[in-house]
This record gives structure tokens, sequence and C-alpha cells, in this order.
């Protein structure tokens, strides 16, 4: 009786708990009881088997037939198409990050490019974009300005994008965290961006180790893929395919700021394919104070010493350039009408209210800088930084507010004016890269047309992302076919062929390598030196080697 109740006990507690017992442990149970009947233990349950509905085996078989359809179609499809399918998917993740804040959204965007997960750009650039610069070959004009890659984390990923150039920086000397968060803000409906960084920046040291490693790599596949292919001419600087330049600034707290850019030049000149001295922002305390007379000079000199000092080998020390801002205070533009300009400083007073006081307030930053530069015997300079102006177009967005430098689609009619005037000065001798406002082909080409050698963006890139550059790529050439399609009219930049007869009938044969020499994309009429084709504003130097829009007969290298 005993021996029953447990049983009955034991298998309702099996029952409650969805236990089953244990055989052995039954049957010797069983066995120690002596008494009652023997009991048999359940059948075990079988498992279920999945069932799947035929709508689901309909749905499974067509994913698996169209992911080996589709994987066979893109084995076909040349590799030129399938590289704008990638950067045109990228137009469909840039939007999330707007949701972002912009300082989150940009340290995702260089990290994502750091480790590969961008498109890479397998379309070779128009042949018509290629240019010689400070006797290095560029693929295209178009650059990534400093700011974007401050540490050189991602240099790799975004020359494979398909920039012609990358500058990296500003790098300080000593690691330094910048300005308090937040310091960056968006005005997205003017295509603007405010930012105080201040350059936050993890200095010199860290970049170099980053620098000597991709250096050495590039450099290494680039001499691999040489030995393959002799005739190709490789488009690059000192460690392979691609431009490289290095943007130096100051330390916050350090009271003497040539030496901190000398300490800059250093160590990172040799990996260096030009060299950026930026005197010009406007969110670290007496920065701009170097763009007076004396100072730049003092600084320039001190800095190209440096430079001149280090053993360089065949290509020489890396050119240096000057960035320079889009605004200087009164008492700046007062000491550069007394010393340069020449004319009295009671005029800005008494016109300062006046439209022309803008004109003349541009027309003395462009006279300072040219004079300097000349002297100075700068390899070039780029125009412009920052802005710490406001104009209209963004006066009524509450972000305007927020102090530090503008940049975007409003700063762009202030710098192409002074890059305009910059370039009349310089009479076109050294090389200027116009940076400020650049968001489409059309604005690249203004700039072009303006003096700009090279072009830079950083603000359009950040709201537009990878699809951006093929595109402004894909422009240019199509906007200076034939400037605008009339041919009936001298064409002032762009010109695909030119013609002269009556120069030729004085000058003979020898005029004729004279002009080639001195500007190649001029327009017809009246053409008797490259002097008349450098006053349509569209020529280049011997040392300022690119106009770039000439027609293509029509091919369009990108869609």
């Amino acid at each position: 009786m005993a021996t029953r109740l447990a049983l009955k006990f034991m298998k309702q507690c099996c029952t409650y708990r969805k236990v089953k017992l244990n055989d052995n442990f039954r049957h010797n149970f069983c066995t120690a009881a002596s008494a009652g009947t023997a009991h048999t233990p359940p059948p075990p349950i079988p498992k279920k088997v999945p069932h799947f509905s035929k709508k689901g085996r309909l749905f499974t078989g067509a994913a698996i037939g169209l992911l080996i359809g589709g994987g066979a179609y893109a084995s076909t499809v040349d590799e030129a198409t399938f590289c704008g399918w990638l950067f045109n998917a990228t137009k469909l993740v840039n939007p999330f990050f707007a949701f972002l804040d912009p300082e989150v959204a940009h340290r995702l965007a260089v990290s994502a490019a750091a480790r590969g997960w961008v498109p890479i750009e397998k379309r070779p650039d128009p042949p018509i974009l290629e240019l010689e610069v400070w006797g290095r070959r560029f693929s295209n004009p178009i650059g990534l300005s400093a700011g974007f890659d401050k540490n050189a984390e991602a240099v790799e990923g975004l020359l494979g994008l398909g920039f012609g150039f990358v500058e990296v920086g500003s790098v300080t000397p000593v690691p330094q965290e910048g300005n308090p968060k937040p310091r960056i803000f968006r005005l997205r409906n003017e295509g603007a961006i405010i930012n105080r960084c201040g350059f936050n920046s993890e200095g010199i040291v860290a970049v170099a180790k980053r620098l000597g490693a991709q250096h050495g790599k590039r450099k290494l596949e680039t001499t691999s893929s040489s030995s393959l292919i002799e005739e190709e001419v490789v488009h690059g600087g000192k460690a392979g395919p691609g431009i490289l330049g290095v943007n130096l600034g100051k330390n916050k707290t350090s009271e003497d700021a040539a030496a901190d850019y000398v300490q800059g030049v250093h160590t990172l000149s040799q990996y260096a394919d030009y060299l950026v001295i930026n005197i010009s922002s406007p969110n670290t305390p007496g920065l701009r104070q170097l763009q007076g007379r004396k100072q730049l000079k003092d600084l320039v000199k001190k800095v190209q010493a440096a430079r001149d000092e280090m053993q360089w080998g065949e290509e020489g020390p890396p050119p240096l350039l000057v960035k320079i801002a889009p605004d200087l205070s009164k008492q700046d533009l007062e000491d550069i009408a007394a010393d340069v300009v020449q004319v009295r400083t009671k005029s800005w007073r008494e016109n300062s209210a006046s439209p022309k006081a803008l004109l003349y307030y541009v027309l003395c930053i462009a006279t300072f800088f040219s004079i300097v530069a000349l002297a100075l015997r700068v390899d070039g300079l780029i125009i412009s930084n920052t802005t710490i102006q406001r104009p209209d177009s963004v006066s009524q967005n509450p972000v305007s507010e927020e102090t530090g430098g503008l940049s975007g689609q409003p700063l762009f009619n202030l710098s192409t004016n002074i890059l305009k005037d910059m370039y009349i000065l310089t009479k076109g001798r050294i090389p200027l890269i116009g940076c400020g406002g650049i968001s489409s082909g059309e604005d690249a080409y203004k700039k072009i047309r303006a003096g700009a050698t090279l072009v830079q963006l950083y603000t359009a890139f950040a709201y537009g992302g990878p699809a951006l550059i093929p595109k402004i790529k894909g422009r240019i050439p199509l906007i200076g076919c034939g400037a605008e399609r009339t041919r009936t009219k001298k064409i002032r930049a762009g010109a695909t062929l030119v013609q002269l007869y009556t120069a030729f009938a004085y000058g003979g044969p020898a005029l004729i390598p004279k002009i080639k020499g001195r500007i190649p994309l001029i327009g017809c009429g009246g053409i008797s030196s490259g002097e008349d084709a450098y006053k349509e504003n569209t020529s280049r130097s011997n040392s300022c080697p690119a106009v770039y829009c000439i027609c293509i007969w029509g091919t369009r290298p990108y869609t």
C-alpha cells in the first residue's frame, strides 16, 4: 500500500513539473519496495518536426533564386557600373547621419573610412582632369580639406573615394582636447556648419606613427603595381596614388607659435606631399594675429628654414602653403592699407557702411597676401578658411548666433572674390587652392575660373556623402564644354580649340610655342600673346599649370 501511494505521489510530481523520471532510478525504487505491481514508464514524446507552409517554401526558393541570379548578373556587369551602384547606395545611408549628434556622425564617418567600409572608386578619372602641380601628378583637382581626418586615421579610405588629394590635420605638437562640447552646429537649410573645435588633435607623434605605417604600405603597393605595368602613369606623391597634404597648427597654450610649426615640419614633412601653415582658424586665441605683415614674414622664414635644413632626395622638400582667412580685423586692414596698398586709413572709416567697403576689404586682404607670398616665395595659398562673419542668408537661423567659424555655401561668394583678386595680383605665378562653399560641379568650375588650380570641399561632403565626389568630377568637363555651349563669343574659360591668324602673320612660327608655353586654353580673336588670354582670366603660367574645363567630345565619365 505504501509503495502504491509513493508511486502515485511521484507520478503526480513528474506530471506537474513535466519531468521524466530516470528509468534506472524507477527500477531500483520498485525493486526495493518488495510489494505492489510493476509500473511501466510512459512512452517518450516524439519531437515536433517544424512544418513549412507552401507559401514559406515558395518565398524561400524565390529568395535563394534571386540571390543566385543577382550574384550571377553582378558578376557579368562591368566594374564601372557596379562601382556606380555602390556610390549611389551611399545616398540611402547618408540621411541617417542627420539624426545623430554632428560630432558623433563625424566620428562614425571617419571610422567607416578607416576600416574600409566605404565604396572604392574603380572608374578612372577623365584624362582632361589630370594635372601636374609642384612636380606631383594629380588625377583630378578635387580634394578634401583639413578638418575631416584630423589625425590621419583614414587616408587610404578617403583617397579611395576618388579625391585627387586629401589634407589631414590640423595637427598640433602636443595632444589637446580642443574646446568644450558641443562645438559643431548644423545649419542644414543653408548648407552650412559652424564649428569651434579649437584644433582638437592627438598630436604629431601619434599622427607620425600612422602616416609612417601608411607611407610604407602605400609605397610597397605602388612598387609592386608599377613593376607589372611599366608604361602606366601613376598619379600620386611620395607614397603612392593620391596626394597627401599635412596641415600644421599650434597648441592653444603655446607661447612660441613658430616653434610649434617648426616641430611639425621636422616630424611630419617626410610623409607629406605638401605642407600647410594654418594661421587662419578663428577658434584658437591669437592665431589670426600671425596674419600680420611682420608676424607672417617671420613665421614663414623660420618654417622654410626648418624644411630646407632637412635632408631630401631627388624629389626635394615638400612645397609650403599658407592657409588664409576670408576676414581680418579693421586694425589689420588699416596696417595693410598704410604699408601695402598705400591708401589713407581714413577712407575705410568714411566708407565702412558703403557697398564699396566690402570690395575695398577684399582687395586689401588679397593685395597683402599676394605681396607676402611672392616676396617669401611661398609655393601656394589656400583661400580660404572659415569666416566669423554671418551673411544675411544665415542671419535668420538661431544657430548662427553660436560662436565659431562658418563654412559651407554662405562662404562661397566671399572666398571666391578673394580668390579672384589674389589670382590677378599674383598674376598666376603660384598655384591657388580654392576652398569655401563648393557643393557642386558648377561651384568648382567657378572657383577654377576665378583662378584656382585645385579646389577643396568639406561641408558639402559632410552633407552629401561619397556620392557627391563623382558627381562633381563628372560635371566640371560638361560645364566647361564650350562655356555653356556658347561658341559665338570668346570662350572665357575652358576653350576646346583656339585659332589665330593676324598675329601669326606678324610673329611667324616662333609665336606658336611661345603662346602654348604661356597658356594652353584660350579663346579666339585678337590673341597675340599669353597675356591676352590672361586678361580673359583663363590662363595658367609656367608654375600654375591648370585650367581643366575642356570638352571631352561627348563622352560622359560619370553617370
